[in-house]
């Protein structure tokens, strides 16, 4: 009698045991489900431009390189102004908001502004690059912190008024660059302008003689 109370005791031991490591797997499985859920749909992955030697880096690092060629191109941009400067800047503000936080396009906004009341907006065509020689440099790029970066662009400003060249400015732009993660579907870059970090600086102006544009 007494060995079947034994074998009874241990069967219900057994039981216990497993259905305490049911429980524990099945926490574990809801800890894994809420992981998977929080866990990010969408991961971008800054690389350097040469690979060739491979690259070893934090996936949340982004190179300065990378930096500067996302402020060069989005600052080329708002400052391409093909036909009318009057409706393309405007419109290039909108176009790449998701590109300006919101502190920048409210400047840039006033810029508008005070450009229109100038007279330094109607009818006129405006091209921005690179000066020669004055690319991307290991000094192009200042980084604040993780987040945060002042990138110095070297820029030739060409304007012209019905295909009248009316100025030509040399200007450095410090530029702000920080981490943004606002809308991924329209910025996939995950950064943003931040407008300038102090005032830009003329380099040196070459003016047509026949008429003198306003400020850079």
């Amino acid at each position: 009698m007494s060995h079947f109370r034994h074998a009874v005791k241990n069967r219900d031991q057994h039981i216990l045991t497993l259905r305490t490591i049911c429980g524990v797997l099945l926490v574990l499985l809801l800890l894994t489900c809420v992981g998977w859920m929080l866990a990010p749909r969408n991961l971008t992955v800054h690389n350097p431009p040469d690979l060739r030697t491979g690259s070893t880096r934090p996936w949340w690092e982004v190179p300065p390189s990378t930096v500067y060629s996302f402020a060069f191109y989005i600052f080329q941009q708002l400052n391409a102004w093909p036909k009318n400067g009057a409706e393309d800047y405007p419109a290039k503000i909108s176009a790449l908001s998701a590109y300006l936080t919101p502190a920048c396009q409210d400047f840039l906004q006033l810029e508008v502004k005070r450009r229109a009341d100038g007279g330094e907006l109607i009818d006129r065509v405006r091209v921005m690059y690179e000066i020669p020689g004055r690319g991307y440099s290991t000094r192009s790029v200042t980084v604040r912190d993780r987040d945060n970066w002042v990138v110095r662009l070297d820029l030739v400003a060409d304007e012209y008024f019905h295909a009248e060249p009316v100025k030509r400015a040399l200007v450095r732009y410090p530029l702000k660059v920080v981490r943004w993660e606002g809308d991924a579907e329209r910025n996939q870059f995950g950064l943003a302008l931040d407008c300038y970090d102090y005032t830009p600086q003329r380099l040196e102006a070459s003016l047509p003689d026949t008429q003198q544009g306003g400020t850079s």
